[in-house]
């Protein structure tokens, strides 16, 4: 080991972020405002309150103010597993004879086994501080969902789960930790809400998205006296709390004295990627410095890589606000693969916002290598990487061998987002030979787009 590097950095409590950051201040292009489906205006704080709290309504729409205050109690409950770890690859790096300074940040030390955590006690803070009796959500892999009964269960609030029906059904114990907690949990598409029966009418035995699951979720929040609708990612509210993720690195890198090269995220929503690159990418927009940032998505739900940059519904069902962001279209349902959290059709608005403007790259990797590369990881440096974290293992791995070609030294630096023990079935397939690549083809794709609304603005 080099001197002063050491395997793993940790800030003090005291170094912890104590104000969110919104990298839509520094952004020279806004992302486009959310469009009221029914006049194709802007959405206003008002007429997203019915769907969200009143606090986060007013997070989701401001573009200006740069640094957000995190309440005490939000700061106390993020000290129970935050600062999370700045970890070197010591054990990869040599495995893999590269060059290459490998970095990662795990956000896997609590108990929900992501960095999923950090939102949704930020989500339930604000629905318990307004009064409310409980909120509705989607899960796909299950993380999110888990998070969000933690932070319910903390905070005596009800919570009412629905999540992939595929997920539901591949990944039974995160299902039953949510339940632990306290949640109700439903597969989606379901025959509980009307969108849900429309759906299954409309594709019978369907495996179920993540924008059915939001069209139910929605429902039962806006039909449901003292509930309220919360996300795990996509939203600009999202990215903000998940900015603690890039605010604690950035910090803890000055500390080493290291720049990285090249930042790595998965990419489904973008809530880890956006958390985990935004401190970073302001460093950028304001000239101060500048990163190479690569989002990683499946082959089998490429919203960035072979998606259409257009406002689209977030959800199957078509009641959710427009968003403006690079998507497959509403009605396309991914493959039932082992992505789990990355499934979802669009990409948040200002992740898609900075792709567009050239800042940000993106790639495809099919579920194969993906757990090849977890496989890998996991011998070598001990932690069982989730499937979602992987498809970032995958790139940082790749990008590391393209350094031992040519004898560059850079530095990268990737999320791990959390862990994997809930994703057995899935490593049990790839184990046994059993998993198979799956990539949609262009007529596959044509079907998703077709639903998306002819809107030019």
């Amino acid at each position: 080991m080099e001197k002063n590097i050491p395997y793993k950095t940790y800030l003090e409590e005291s170094e912890m972020p104590k104000k969110w950051y919104n990298v839509r201040a520094d952004m020279k292009t806004k992302p486009a405002p959310l469009l009221n489906p029914g006049t194709l205006k802007p959405m206003t704080v008002e007429e997203l309150s019915p769907v969200f709290c009143t606090e986060l309504a007013k997070q989701e729409l401001d573009n200006d103010t740069a640094y957000i205050d995190i309440p005490q109690e939000i700061l106390d409950f993020y000290k129970m597993y935050r600062p999370s770890p700045l970890v070197r690859a010591y054990c990869l790096e040599k495995a893999l004879d590269t060059p290459a300074k490998i970095y990662y940040k795990f956000e896997g030390n609590n108990t929900s086994g992501s960095h999923k955590l950090n939102s949704a006690i930020a989500q339930a803070y604000y629905a318990k501080k307004q009064g409310l009796k409980g909120v509705t959500t989607e899960t796909g892999a299950g993380q999110w969902g888990t998070a969000l009964s933690m932070a319910c269960s903390y905070l005596g609030l009800d919570c009412k789960v629905f999540m992939v029906k595929c997920s539901y059904e591949q990944k039974p114990f995160r299902r039953e930790v949510m339940r632990t907690y306290g949640a109700d949990v439903t597969p989606s598409p379901s025959m509980t809400t009307e969108i849900g029966k429309k759906i299954l009418a409309e594709h019978p035995g369907t495996t179920g998205s993540l924008g059915c699951a939001i069209s139910e979720a929605v429902e039962v929040a806006t039909h449901t006296e003292g509930y309220r609708y919360v996300l795990g990612s996509v939203l600009n509210q999202v990215l903000l709390h998940q900015s603690v993720i890039g605010l604690e690195s950035q910090k803890a890198f000055q500390k080493l004295g290291v720049k990285p090269d090249i930042i790595i995220g998965c990419a489904g929503g973008g809530s880890n990627l956006g958390g985990l690159i935004s401190p970073f990418m302001g460093e950028k927009l304001r000239g101060e410095a500048d990163y190479r940032f690569i989002a990683v998505e499946p082959a089998s739900c490429p919203s960035f890589t072979r998606g259409k940059f257009a406002y689209d519904f977030c959800d199957t069902g078509m009641v959710c606000p427009l968003a403006k962001m690079y998507t497959l279209g509403s009605g396309f349902i991914p493959s039932a693969n082992h992505a789990g959290g990355l499934r979802y059709h669009g990409m948040s608005t200002i992740l898609s916002q900075l792709y567009h403007d050239g800042l940000m790259e993106a790639t495809s990797v099919e579920q194969t290598a993906v757990f090849a590369a977890a496989q890998q990881f996991a011998r070598v440096e001990g932690i069982l990487p989730a499937p979602e974290s992987s498809h970032a293992i995958r790139v940082a791995i790749d990008e590391a061998l393209k350094c031992k070609e040519t004898g560059e030294e850079k530095t990268i630096f990737f999320g791990l987002t959390g862990t994997g023990y809930f994703d057995m079935m899935a490593y049990q397939k790839f184990n046994d030979g059993e998993m198979s690549d799956y990539i949609p083809t262009d007529e596959d794709l044509a079907v998703g787009f077709a639903g998306i609304p002819n809107i030019n603005l």
